[in-house]
């Protein structure tokens, strides 16, 4: 379904991954290289969207029925999509995503139980299709990732970090999701290790896989 001339980049991984921060560097570079391109994360992308993230990820939220959080995810993308990823992407943009339709099968698929069969019917309605070209998925030992977010993340946003501190399993099951999903998917997925790997190797990497693949389009 993906017929335009932009490019979707998602980049995925538990808290505390390095996504945001890579995301930031790779948006720049690929700006200075004069490559027009957009940056967005989810939940979010659009006013609506900034309003339903204050929602999911304050800890005041407390517990959200897993299937009640999913569709607030989703009406979340639902929104992105329509409104910011599709138009980007039909106007030959690179798109660069933290989070997307990934997070969903990880977190309330693999983590929270909910039949993936549902998550995908609902991720297909909320994107009309729209797949990306290429995922990074940035692997780390939970320990380490959990450390690192609750070093850098406002207070507001430590929703899913508390109920991982409280949880093992969850955070443990959310990742093995995500290496699981890369694992059905290799010719989308690059899995970059950032546990033992510095931030400038790591960037490296990415960034060399990504003008690659882009190059390879054209």
């Amino acid at each position: 379904m993906n017929e335009r001339p932009g490019f979707l980049i998602t980049l995925e991984g538990i808290e505390g991954s390095g996504k945001t921060t890579h995301a930031r560097r790779l948006f720049s570079f690929l700006k200075e290289s004069g490559i027009p391109c957009l940056l967005t994360r989810e939940p979010g992308g659009t006013p609506m969207g900034e309003k339903i993230r204050d929602i999911l990820l304050n800890p005041e939220s407390g517990v959200i029925d897993p299937l009640a959080e999913t569709f607030l995810f989703e009406a979340s993308r639902r929104e992105h999509v329509k409104e910011v990823i599709n138009p980007a992407l039909h106007e030959g943009k690179v798109v660069i995503c933290v989070r997307f339709t990934d997070s969903t099968l990880a977190y309330q698929g693999y983590g929270r139980g909910v039949p993936l069969s549902y998550l995908c019917y609902l991720n297909d309605i909320a994107t009309e299709g729209v797949m990306p070209d290429l995922t990074v998925l940035f692997d780390v030992e939970p320990e380490v990732g959990l450390a690192r977010s609750f070093s850098h993340t406002e207070e507001e946003e430590l929703r899913f970090e508390k109920e991982f501190l409280a949880s093992k399993e969850f955070l443990f099951a959310v990742r093995n999701g995500y290496l699981q999903l890369a694992k059905e998917s290799p010719q989308r997925f690059v899995v970059v290790d950032t546990t033992d790997y510095s931030e400038e190797e790591v960037f490296f990497i990415i960034r060399d896989t990504i003008w690659q693949r882009l190059r390879g389009r054209g």
